[in-house]
């Protein structure tokens, strides 16, 4: 080969090697994160295991929503809560009739604290918008190596971006800049706790975004806020003692159903969040949520041991089961489910409600309303055994994903994967 045609086939390389990375500048090689992905990122430990991955950032949808390319599932970024932003005409004709109005008709029609879009839930976007500018690449972390997905099957991250040479926690500084309270409604943050609340003091003494008195955003954020912290308060006390008792468990941890399938027949003691209460013929069924698609049911055959439980009043809220595992056949499904049968209100602990708000959270707990067709709720003939049977976790659609924000459920927030 001549000098004058290797030094071509030379510059022909160059010019690949070059027409390469841009090709992947622009669009980065996408490693898919899926089942296999998290199983294999728990084997490894605790610490690896709070480590999702790096991700290309693909769109800033709003301020506590972001997509990336490689994950095979929608995000929840955890510690964060804005306010919604404007995404249909009607809304924007309601809000068009004054600020005051617009808020006072939106809070008429719930007893729960309003979810709507506001002029704040448009800041928090540009916010979000100016923040990730530039950011090609992104990586995800988890509060806790056993708490991976919510009651919608969203991935629960903190996001973390290089700017400038430095490490920022988006979640954080979203809550530093005024933009989301400390939201705290499914626990506090396990690992940036103290960072989340000193960047709500900082906010809020220097009024910024929702804490500036002048701007139009939701007017009861300390209401909210105490509602959210004594939540918390009830997680972390479950939680410090769970440690040290290995018959306590978390129902949104990955490993809860294998954890508790090993002890059938014995006592175990849960925590979970009361969702959906079914009256059957037979005994009343009170429905742990754990996924959409399935949830541990509290049985109880008597109706005065239900009223004096306390589950009918604490729907929507944490509670503490306490009671001896067994087994079922539901016929539906055609397979054996775990249970807990009520005798005793004792059974049932629960923190005590707010005078100013005792039905504000029954508004929107996400009901798991899945039934096969032609199901039916038991009669006396199924009450033979310690459980009627039903199809209330059999498959459900697909929920948007905009709808499960916009409700921003009171399923506890980590999931088995």
């Amino acid at each position: 080969m001549s000098l004058k045609t290797w030094s071509f086939v030379q510059a022909r390389l160059l010019a690949l090697v070059a027409a390469a990375a841009v090709l992947w500048a622009c669009n980065p090689v996408v490693h898919r994160f899926d089942r296999t992905t998290v199983a294999a990122s728990l084997a490894k430990g605790n610490d690896a295991a709070l480590v999702i991955g790096e991700f290309p950032l693909m769109k800033v949808t709003d301020g506590d929503t972001i997509r990336v390319a490689g994950l095979d599932a929608s995000m929840r970024l955890l510690g964060l809560d804005t306010e919604e932003t404007f995404k249909r005409k009607s809304e924007y004709m309601e809000f068009d009739k004054g600020w005051e109005r617009y808020l006072a008709e939106a809070q008429a029609k719930t007893k729960s604290p309003v979810k709507i879009p506001t002029p704040m839930g448009e800041e928090a976007k540009k916010f979000a918008e100016a923040f990730f500018k530039g950011v090609r690449t992104v990586r995800l972390e988890r509060d806790h190596p056993k708490e991976i997905r919510d009651f919608y099957n969203r991935y629960l991250a903190y996001v973390f971006v290089e700017k400038d040479g430095k490490t920022y926690n988006y979640n954080v500084e979203c809550v530093r800049a005024g933009m989301s309270p400390y939201f705290s409604k499914y626990g506090y943050s396990r690992r940036f706790h103290k960072e989340f609340v000193a960047a709500q003091e900082e906010a809020r003494a220097a009024k910024r975004g929702i804490w500036d008195p002048n701007k139009q955003h939701y007017t009861d954020y300390d209401r909210r806020l105490e509602w959210w912290n004594r939540r918390g308060d009830f997680i972390q006390a479950f939680e410090l003692q769970a440690a040290d008792h290995p018959n306590w468990i978390v129902l949104t941890h990955w490993d809860a159903i294998e954890r508790l399938q090993s002890r059938v027949g014995r006592e175990v003691v849960i925590l979970g969040a009361i969702g959906d209460i079914r009256e059957t013929a037979g005994p009343t069924k009170v429905l742990l949520s754990r996924r959409r698609t399935g949830s541990l049911p509290l049985i109880f055959f008597d109706k005065d041991v239900l009223a004096r439980s306390g589950a009918i009043e604490h729907r929507g809220e944490f509670v503490v089961a306490r009671g001896v595992l067994t087994k079922y056949f539901n016929k539906y499904k055609k397979q054996d489910e775990l249970q807990i049968v009520v005798t005793t209100p004792g059974q049932i602990q629960h923190e005590v409600l707010a005078p100013a708000a005792p039905a504000e959270e029954a508004a929107d707990v996400p009901k798991d309303t899945t039934q096969e067709p032609g199901a039916k709720e038991p009669g006396p003939e199924d009450t033979a055994q310690p459980a009627a049977a039903d199809a209330g976790d059999a498959p459900a659609e697909p929920r948007d994903n905009d709808a499960a924000e916009r409700e921003d459920s009171l399923a506890p927030p980590g999931a088995a994967d």
